[in-house]
């Protein structure tokens, strides 16, 4: 039996990551334009029948844009390969959002819903682990082939203005929110990203984090009931040196 203790969170993330895996982490940055969805994987969750739904439409300047809707949903799109995370700390992203959340609140189970997120995912490494997480993770991988995720950060958009800016998944410690931009007052425009995922893992957790990670996007809307929609530019990956 899996211990109790082993984040749902985590479990579902490990069901929904375990095809996309791979041997070896990319060598290059990359930039994703969304010209269509070939680099993306569905990513869906046990029990939760409502899907946030996904597609490359064109902007108003004529270019592609990934846009992501949710309607009391909850489903992303996780990029098919993993990355070195000391290689190319640097993710980057240009995002926006249609209308945020009435009832959201990023620091409640009942009100973890985001217009937009995106995670980064730290494979677990056994041997980083102590004894008692080897044998957590191993009693599910026994269980479901895979071993969950180590840990995850959650870049936001977080619905309320003046909440905490960096805090701890309310359904589990392993994972990190970051909130990057909050409320109305930047609805409808295109806001640019940055972030050194690398620091961020540091400050979140108070450790290095595995080397390899993957990134996933999510609108998601079913612990509120709300509906949104949202888009992004691009996002991808760089080394410092860029």
């Amino acid at each position: 039996m899996v211990d109790k203790r082993i984040s749902p969170l985590l479990l579902i993330l490990a069901l929904a990551l375990t095809p996309f895996w791979t041997a070896f982490a990319e060598a290059e940055p990359w930039k994703e334009s969304f010209d269509n969805l070939d680099n993306w994987k569905p990513l869906t969750f046990p029990k939760i029948k409502a899907h946030s739904e996904y597609s490359t439409v064109t902007d108003n300047s004529g270019g592609s844009v990934l846009r992501a809707e949710s309607r009391a949903s909850a489903s992303g799109i996780i990029h098919k390969r993993e990355f070195d995370i000391t290689q190319f700390p640097i993710v980057s992203w240009r995002w926006k959002v249609d209308n945020v959340y009435i009832k959201a609140d990023g620091e409640t189970k009942d009100g973890d819903d985001y217009p937009i997120r995106i995670y980064v995912v730290f494979k677990y490494d056994p041997s980083r682990a102590g004894v008692w997480e080897r044998a957590k993770y191993a009693s599910a991988k026994l269980i479901y082939g895979e071993y969950p995720p180590e840990s995850s950060l959650n870049y936001v958009w977080a619905s309320q203005e003046g909440g905490e800016k960096r805090f701890p998944n309310p359904f589990t410690d392993k994972a990190h929110m970051i909130v990057l931009r909050a409320g109305k007052s930047q609805v409808g425009t295109w806001q640019e990203e940055r972030v050194n995922v690398l620091e961020d893992y540091r400050k979140a957790f108070g450790k290095e984090p595995p080397k390899e990670a993957s990134i996933a996007i999510m609108n998601d809307s079913d612990n509120t009931g709300g509906a949104s929609v949202s888009y992004i530019d691009f996002i991808g990956i760089e080394d410092l040196v860029q």
